[in-house]
């Protein structure tokens, strides 16, 4: 009797964004929860830059779906594995290994819709949408640390995010300390990427460390460090309007092809659902009141063009019309969250709030 495959294992954090892509995926392909071994990585301690985990991600990034391959090595050997690093190939990967043709390897019974879109016409608008939200205009996690733009939202911001960026400096420093004492062995490549990540935290967290000050109290260096700060903040929100309006021009809704969700749908989810909670939005507000809010941070009067009939949204998302005149308008974005949100995959990985 043939010995039993291995489980693939996710790799994951709450507190990363791109980690929610796989976990959404995994619910719309009707995974059962015996299938996949999901192991968190505590990103607030700096798990992540561990020996252990860089073996299998030397870039130290959530999430990685670490996968078992058969009959790749000699005969006593059943299987090794592989690694996949990029919460874009995650989610293929996982499209890929169960569908409705094929169920291979699972034991869950639930329907497997196919995410990949199905013509090259909608394969490129997914592509082009997938590629904006990972662009650097549109990187999210810049946005965590840079989401304060006068005095009082830096206190807050440095409340918020200064105790993890310390602990995460924190070991780095002890991995470099117990390597260089010859507590631990790594390569001169690994010691130099902790060193480059180490001397990058310290930048956001000298700032942190001197917001409780006016900025009359601070020092010409820093408050030189201070006003370069605003304005790396001001500029990484204002690049956002056109990432913003490209998306609302690409998005055909309420999903990004339309009725159907798709790969695409995973990563603009968690990319919205991090730019809502950054500017203030909670998970149970609707799309028109996230997306205003998000205007609202981005600030500047920007406004999205509100042109996509509410009712519409409602209907090919298979909502309730609920009280919506047929002369409703609101943006697609705000359509795609009101569709989103509704899905069991998103209250489910989205239980305990935005992040």
């Amino acid at each position: 009797m043939a010995a039993p495959i291995p489980k693939a294992a996710l790799y994951y954090s709450k507190l990363s964004i791109w980690a929610s892509v796989p976990l959404l995926a995994l619910e719309e392909k009707g995974y059962g929860p015996d299938e996949v071994d999901l192991k968190e990585v505590d990103l607030s301690t700096g798990e992540n830059f561990a020996p252990s985990y860089l073996r299998i991600n030397p870039h130290a990034t959530v999430p990685t779906l670490v996968v078992p391959l058969q009959n790749t090595l000699q005969a006593e050997i059943e299987s090794r594995y592989k690694a996949i690093q990029d919460s874009r190939a995650i989610v293929e990967f996982l499209d890929k290994s169960r569908s409705s043709q094929s169920r291979t390897h699972t034991t869950s019974m639930a329907p497997a819709p196919a995410l990949t879109p199905a013509t090259i016409a909608f394969s490129a608008t997914s592509n082009k949408i997938i590629d904006l939200l990972h662009s650097e205009p549109a990187d999210p996690n810049a946005l965590v640390y840079f989401n304060a733009r006068d005095d009082k939202s830096l206190k807050q911001l440095a409340h918020d995010v200064l105790p993890k960026l310390t602990a995460k400096r924190e070991t780095l420093t002890k991995l470099i300390h117990d390597n260089e004492t010859a507590h631990i062995r790594v390569s001169e490549k690994t010691q130099k990427f902790w060193e480059v990540k180490r001397i990058a935290s310290d930048g956001i967290i000298s700032i942190l460390q001197n917001a409780s000050k006016n900025a009359d109290e601070l020092d010409a260096t820093a408050q030189k460090a201070r006003s370069e700060y605003f304005a790396a903040a001001n500029a990484a929100w204002n690049a956002l309007k056109e990432v913003l309006l490209q998306l609302h021009q690409e998005i055909i809704g309420p999903y990004a092809l339309g009725d159907q969700l798709s790969l695409a749908d995973l990563h603009l989810a968690a990319w919205l659902a991090r730019l809502a909670k950054l500017s203030g939005a909670t998970g149970a507000d609707d799309g028109n009141t996230v997306t205003d809010k998000i205007e609202v941070h981005i600030g500047n009067g920007f406004k999205l063009p509100k042109e996509f009939s509410v009712a519409e949204a409602r209907r090919r998302a298979g909502l309730p019309p609920g009280n919506v005149q047929p002369t409703d308008r609101q943006n697609r974005l705000a359509a795609f969250w009101d569709a989103m949100k509704e899905r069991p995959s998103w209250k489910k990985v989205y239980a305990d709030g935005l992040h």
